[in-house]
């Protein structure tokens, strides 16, 4: 008896909790839809506001933004991250203590401190060269940083995860270095890797506090432009920008589960 009332409890927990968590995002999803100019009243539902986004160039200007930097910064921050997860791999046996704290600061660090020490190095940088300056490219950058310890994480606990002797088995069947990375090693992190990269697409694309510290004035992706426009109030077309974020990381992460899921079995 004692059992099911404590079973009930936690499941009627978890439900309050769910919809804790999901309902603020479903309000906006839903008032995205509104006829109206109105953020209270639902009139009725209507797809103007998807329509606007359309036709606004400094939104279409953030989306190019936002996506150019999160494919890219992936990109980069999957091989690096790939690269760094198997030399901790390798040298697991090694006394690595201060390598695991350089991977994980970024991860536990305040991105507002990361932000503002992202900013001041380049602008020193610029200062003294005339190169990174705020732009595209130094998101790039600031975005890579923060990407890599997720993606050296997730291929270090798939490679520890494997057994140790398959390496040596290939090293007896006379495979290569190159090919024991292509037929072997390639193929085995193949879910975990495409797992790492959604990851941080992920990560890059909703992020706004280092996007905002590190870009230039042509270089506002959709979190910032969301962030300039909400001093106005918040209206229909903010929460159909919403939405479509909403979506893109949903979709993401459902990808990345998914995949990090079949590199366990």
């Amino acid at each position: 008896m004692k059992k099911r009332t404590l079973q009930r409890g936690l499941s009627t927990f978890w439900w309050v909790t769910i919809v804790f968590l999901y309902l603020p995002l479903l309000v906006v999803m839903l008032f995205s839809f509104n006829a109206s100019n109105s953020a209270a009243n639902f009139t009725g539902f209507s797809l103007r506001w998807y329509e606007r986004l359309l036709g606004n160039e400094q939104i279409i200007s953030a989306f190019w933004n936002s996506l150019v930097l999160a494919i890219v910064s992936s990109v980069m921050a999957l091989v690096i991250g790939c690269l760094i997860g198997y030399g901790m791999y390798r040298h697991r046996h090694r006394k690595l203590g201060w390598l695991i704290v350089l991977i994980y600061l970024p991860i536990v660090l305040p991105d507002i401190v990361f932000g503002i020490s992202e900013m001041a190095f380049f602008v020193s940088i610029h200062r003294h060269t005339g190169l990174l300056q705020p732009g595209l490219g130094t998101m790039i950058i600031a975005h890579v940083t923060f990407q890599i310890p997720f993606v050296a994480l997730i291929v270090y606990s798939r490679l520890v995860g494997l057994d140790a002797t398959l390496f040596e088995a290939a090293k007896d069947l006379y495979a290569t270095p190159f090919k024991r990375a292509v037929h072997f090693l390639m193929p085995t992190l193949k879910p975990a890797l495409i797992s790492a990269f959604f990851l941080s697409f992920t990560l890059s694309i909703d992020d706004f506090v280092i996007s905002f510290f590190t870009a230039g004035p042509e270089s506002a992706t959709l979190p910032i432009y969301i962030w300039g426009a909400i001093k106005k109030g918040v209206s229909p077309e903010i929460n159909a920008i919403a939405t479509l974020m909403i979506g893109a990381v949903a979709i993401a992460a459902v990808l990345s589960l998914m995949f990090n899921r079949k590199g366990r079995y």
